[in-house]
């Protein structure tokens, strides 16, 4: 393992801001590190990598030499801080204590923090790690960086993980001088401002999927409604009404006819704010106003509702194929075949479920595949590799498609069962009847948009035109490139 983490990454270069290789200086920088641990090990490795000294602290250097790369310089923290001008504290927050004793030593230096707290930790202290830090050396320049890139982000490389450096201080100085050697080792700092937002800082890496809560909580609250409704209509009403026992349907197949309800909901979900953002601004005449806060965040929140509706469109489709597989399906089978049998028909076909079931299979795929497109293009990787002008015909229009080809699925799969008196049952209406709402109402509303009054006029107010403006505004004569680059 020594010998793995003894091997620099990019041997002897540094990273540009393009992400191509360039010469180290002759005259390598040297830094310090106080501390032995996962981090302290995996930052001396990608620090050696990118052409810089480096010179480690360590209370055991004889027992922790063989952990570190082979270039790095491992002694004791007293010899460590003497030539460095930036020193790395990668030690926990209780034992900043047991460094006072380099205080003359470190005066004038800069201390980068790279420590984390615990969540009861952040809620326990009032101050960040790094102003307590500071408070224990007055005379040093305290700088907090690097706590929210992981040990395998600095061992793998900045192209396998996270490339923001929130980098914060008191002193511009010290920080453009912590941006200077970032940047060296591949990463993007971000000026967070003075050290009072460190706290903030050492909180993000705190945060489980922020941007996640609000659409899981809701997927969540879809899938339960639905597997609720669908237990009434597929279960209960046959065992209370029928006698019939069916709770073997519950772990797989009123899931798997709960999860095309979920998936269909959220698609539509992800359009609607959009539909209804335009007709704000139909009825303002101006873009210019804020939307409200519900609205402003149902936006923001598009992309994880999306993907969380390809994750259930995704095992609806892996639900489907295992159908067959149940026991209950072949009794079900073998059943019909000794009916057949027992009523002398020797020939069983009914060509329009034939046809109903090839397009609705065929519709669903095609769903699938346009919904996976939209999944694969929201990846940060594959998006920013595409222009803005692709990126919105992935997004709007081919989402577009998905959700009226999701539409039509539906559609042929309920055929004429919503007008089946014997489809209600306890008087509660077919499932997918439910799901067709909201998505018929977008695909309307999307419809009316194309009509060229209305039209027209979102184009004018998406390139600034305002309703009571005194100002002229025409639209180029070609409308069509209008409307391609008027999302603004």
């Amino acid at each position: 393992m020594s010998g793995e983490m003894g091997k620099p990454l990019i041997s002897c270069r540094l990273v540009d801001s393009d992400c191509s290789l360039a010469e180290a200086p002759s005259e390598a920088p040297k830094v310090g590190i106080l501390g032995s641990g996962d981090f302290a090990r995996s930052l001396a490795t990608r620090l050696v990598a990118s052409g810089i000294s480096v010179v480690v602290g360590s209370r055991n250097p004889k027992r922790t030499v063989g952990l570190f790369p082979s270039a790095a310089q491992v002694t004791f923290q007293e010899e460590a801080v003497g030539s460095p001008e930036i020193i790395f504290v990668a030690v926990f927050r209780e034992h900043y204590s047991s460094l006072c004793g380099l205080s003359d030593q470190l005066a004038g230096k800069i201390l980068v923090d790279v420590s984390n707290p615990t969540e009861q930790e952040h809620l326990q202290h009032c101050e960040s790690n790094a102003e307590y830090l500071a408070s224990l050396f007055p005379t040093c320049t305290v700088v907090k960086a690097f706590n929210v890139i992981s040990a395998w982000t600095l061992q793998a490389g900045p192209r396998d993980g996270n490339r923001q450096v929130p980098i914060c201080s008191d002193q511009p100085e010290a920080k453009r001088t912590v941006s200077e050697l970032a940047h060296a080792m591949g990463f993007t700092p971000m000026d967070m401002g003075s050290l009072a937002s460190a706290r903030e800082v050492e909180a993000k890496p705190l945060r489980l999927l922020p941007g996640w809560k609000v659409p899981t909580i809701l997927a969540l609250g879809l899938f339960i409604f639905f597997y609720v409704y669908n237990f009434v209509r597929d279960v209960l009403q046959p065992y209370v009404q029928e006698g019939k026992n069916k709770f073997y349907k519950l772990p797989l197949s009123v899931v798997n006819t709960t999860l095309p309800c979920v998936a269909y909901v959220l698609l539509s979900l992800v359009y609607l704010p959009g539909v209804l953002a335009a007709t704000l601004q139909l009825w303002r005449g101006t873009k210019y106003q804020r939307f409200p806060d519900w609205l402003d965040h149902w936006l923001q929140h598009r992309k994880q509702i999306g993907l969380l509706s390809f994750f259930c469109a995704s095992l609806h489709a892996i639900y489907s194929v295992c159908l067959p597989v149940r026991h209950s399906y072949r009794y079900d089978l073998v059943n019909l075949a000794i009916k057949q049998v027992l009523t002398n028909k020797s020939h069983l076909w009914v060509e329009e479920n034939v046809w109903r079931m090839e397009i609705y299979l065929s519709l669903g795929i095609l769903a699938l595949g346009t919904l996976s497109l939209l999944a694969v293009t929201s990846l940060p990787s594959i998006a920013n590799s595409l222009s803005w002008r692709e990126f919105n015909f992935v997004q709007s229009s081919l989402g577009f498609v998905a959700l009226v080809l999701s539409t039509l699925h539906t559609l042929t799969y309920g055929w004429t069962r919503a007008f089946e008196d014997s489809r209600y049952k306890f008087y509660l209406p077919p499932t997918f009847t439910l799901t067709l709402l909201v998505p018929c109402v977008i695909i309307l509303a999307k419809g009316l948009f194309f009509l060229p009054c209305l039209n027209r006029r979102l184009a004018k107010i998406r390139r600034g035109w305002e309703k009571d403006s005194a100002v002229q505004f025409t639209l180029p004569m070609d409308h069509a490139l209008a409307q391609k680059t008027s999302h603004v």
